[in-house]
């Protein structure tokens, strides 16, 4: 058996990295100037980047504007259902000259307040993301619900009712108009 030779290995192995190393060093031209973009693809990269950009800005804005649709439009016929509720109650007293025609009274004006405030509080935090006629809406209600809440508080079995009629027409009016303008479930 023959053994290896350590020099001739050694050798070989030399021999085939200078080999490797010419190839190399053969392939490995070097380009004079200056590297530049493909003006073209630029072009088309930037106009690409900046309809990715637009489409998702558009996307987050179209997403918070259905949430903020969808929680004002949602809680809107329970806030001011309960509202038409206590106020239908205090004109059943008050034309029934029922004795706790006060305190329905008060319930009704208290009801009515309350749901404007909710409805305005959920307006103020949709502000920037809701329609802008579906806000204006939502502001014609708050406006009629605290109206007729005043005139409600004026009532008394001696006050004329025309007032208290044409504020009650008012938040009626608003608050279809609100209905009307939501998306329907």
């Amino acid at each position: 058996m023959r053994t290896l030779d350590p020099r001739g290995f050694g050798l070989m192995c030399a021999t085939g990295a200078v080999a490797i190393g010419l190839v190399l060093a053969g392939c490995a031209n070097r380009v004079e100037g200056t590297a530049n973009p493909n003006n073209a693809d630029l072009a088309a990269y930037k106009t690409e980047a900046a309809a990715s950009s637009v489409a998702a800005t558009s996307s987050k804005r179209a997403a918070a504007q259905a949430k903020s649709v969808a929680d004002n439009c949602t809680q809107f016929p329970t806030t001011t259902g309960v509202g038409v509720s206590k106020y239908n109650e205090f004109v059943d007293a008050h034309d029934a000259n029922a004795p706790d025609y006060a305190a329905k009274r008060e319930a009704a004006v208290s009801t009515l307040e309350d749901a404007a405030n909710k409805v305005e509080a959920g307006l103020n935090l949709g502000r920037d993301t809701l329609p802008p006629d579906l806000a204006g809406k939502f502001t014609d209600y708050v406006t009629a619900a605290r109206a007729l809440a005043d005139e409600t508080r004026k009532m008394s079995y001696t006050a004329p009712v025309g007032p208290l009629n044409e504020a009650s027409k008012r938040v009626n009016d608003a608050r279809n108009a609100v209905r009307d303008a939501c998306p329907k479930r």
